[in-house]
């Protein structure tokens, strides 16, 4: 896979781009990166890329033209990618979206900033997400949240898959409580359940505690969910 980052500000990535998952993906070929700096097709010597909004009001706006031109650039020469807009007013981002755009072979993820990208921009956009009902100085941090959450679910990303498959959100409800050593810490002991060997019942267990701290923390999850009717049963228990 193929992610371009748009962006004013690409001296923010190389951290985020150098460590753990996304790192280990890189050296073994299962993603590549490339970091394009929006100034850089500025139309002016000082390469400006923001101005005054239309109709006055405070913050700036960056200009269409140098976004513009550095998309456009990513379809030279091959295939054009599916462009990616960070922004407050795309769709809520899930766990759903993030398996969406890992299939995905090119994604270019368009870093917005200041007040707000101009208006025109939208007409290049495939896709509009948000990270979630905040606001941030920038999308870059929004673009490095998106990356992480799709590069852990290319193959090859993760030694073991089966922990990406049971992670919070991809049976539709939160994770269940996990305990290593020392048994005891604190005067806090593990429940007994996981140490009894008895896999049947570590496995009710877990799945027990997932709709319990879902219920309590994410009811709106339990709505969606494909819930059996043991686990309805489980849920009665509570």
């Amino acid at each position: 896979m193929r992610i371009t980052v748009l962006t004013l500000f690409p001296e923010m990535f190389p951290g985020v781009l150098e460590s753990s998952i996304v790192a280990q993906a890189r050296k073994k070929g299962a993603v590549e990166f490339a970091l394009v700096n929006i100034r850089d097709f500025a139309l002016d010597k000082h390469q400006v890329a923001d101005d005054a909004p239309y109709g006055g009001g405070p913050g700036m706006i960056m200009k269409p033209e140098p976004i513009f031109r550095a998309v456009r650039s990513l379809a030279e020469g091959g295939s054009r990618p599916k462009v990616v807009l960070l922004s407050p007013r795309g769709r809520r981002y899930d766990q759903r979206a993030a398996r969406q755009l890992a299939r995905e072979a090119h994604i270019a993820l368009l870093c917005g900033h200041y007040k707000d990208i101009d208006e025109r921009v939208r007409t290049i956009v495939d896709d509009d997400i948000s990270v979630g009902d905040y606001i941030l100085s920038g999308g870059e941090v929004a673009a490095m949240a998106v990356i992480d959450s799709v590069v852990r679910l290319l193959p090859g990303a993760i030694s073991d898959p089966e922990s990406a498959d049971r992670d919070s959100f991809e049976n539709g409800l939160l994770d269940h409580p996990h305990y290593t050593r020392p048994e005891t810490f604190e005067g806090m002991t593990v429940p007994e359940v996981l140490r009894s060997g008895n896999h049947a019942q570590i496995a009710r267990w877990r799945r027990r505690q997932a709709l319990r701290i879902t219920r309590q923390q994410r009811p709106d999850l339990l709505q969606t969910a494909e819930l059996s009717g043991q686990d309805l049963e489980l849920l009665d228990e509570e």
